[in-house]
């Protein structure tokens, strides 16, 4: 199995630039950069070069300074603006040689939203079907109101949405806390997943004592012959190489 850190959490200790360096040192192979729209791209491949990192994830759309909400994909009034974002997000993708676009739904609820939603992941996959996508279903305590929060609901979408190149971002931490058992959820859904994102519930902590049972779930997913990455999206309990126990070496 592949690991990857999510470096707009882990290593936070450390300016951006120094974790990549940081996530190499711990042995990890690839990183994630939630919303790498600040920096120079240069800067990033760079970095990725120097590392000898992959670009494994980024988010879609680029972050809204002026305080909306995180992702608009489900959202009836923002259709105009998806496909200009969209656009803006594939070229950063592109030039860091990025693997999975996870486009956010955004606050939203109803058959409109579902339309929507299902209307905007068809436009992007046919408009870029050469770049892998992803949607992740994030619970409601963390993100009240989100369109997309059922692990099962969002399995449906990938379905009815039919492109080869869209799958599901399976994040152990949401899935615990929305639906409490990870490998239920897991056995469920697992046929459409192409990302794993790691997080122990109920505090998004390392993995290690808590609801989820990552022993079991490592051994799980190695078993049903998942080949995609495993990324570490999680908040340390401490410093970040302190809690790096878990990392199979």
């Amino acid at each position: 199995m592949k690991f990857a850190a999510n470096v707009t959490l882990l290593f936070s200790e450390l300016p951006m630039m120094e974790r990549f360096g940081a996530a190499w040192a711990a042995g990890f192979t690839g990183v994630e950069v939630l919303f790498p729209y600040d920096e120079p791209v240069p800067t990033f491949v760079d970095r990725l070069s120097r590392n000898d990192l992959e670009m494994v994830l980024m988010n879609c759309p680029p972050p809204n300074y002026t305080g909306g909400e995180r992702g608009f994909a489900a959202v009836p009034a923002s259709k105009p603006r998806f496909q200009q974002d969209f656009r803006r997000a594939l070229r950063f993708a592109k030039a860091l040689n990025t693997r999975h676009i996870h486009i956010m739904a955004g606050v939203a609820a109803g058959a409109e939203a579902h339309a929507t939603f299902v209307e905007n992941l068809s436009w992007a996959a046919g408009f870029a079907p050469d770049q892998s996508l992803t949607i992740e279903p994030l619970n409601q305590q963390d993100m009240p109101g989100y369109f997309l929060s059922d692990f099962h609901k969002a399995k449906e979408i990938v379905v009815e949405v039919g492109a080869k190149n869209l799958g599901l971002q399976f994040d152990t931490y949401h899935a615990a806390q929305t639906h409490g058992d990870v490998m239920a959820v897991w056995a469920a859904v697992k046929d459409v997943v192409r990302h794993i994102q790691l997080g122990q519930a109920p505090d998004r902590s390392e993995p290690g004592p808590g609801q989820i049972d990552f022993d079991s779930f490592f051994a799980q997913v190695a078993a049903d012959g998942y080949g995609g990455w495993l990324s570490a999206e999680y908040h340390p309990s401490k410093q970040t190489q302190d809690t790096l126990g878990w990392l199979p070496r």
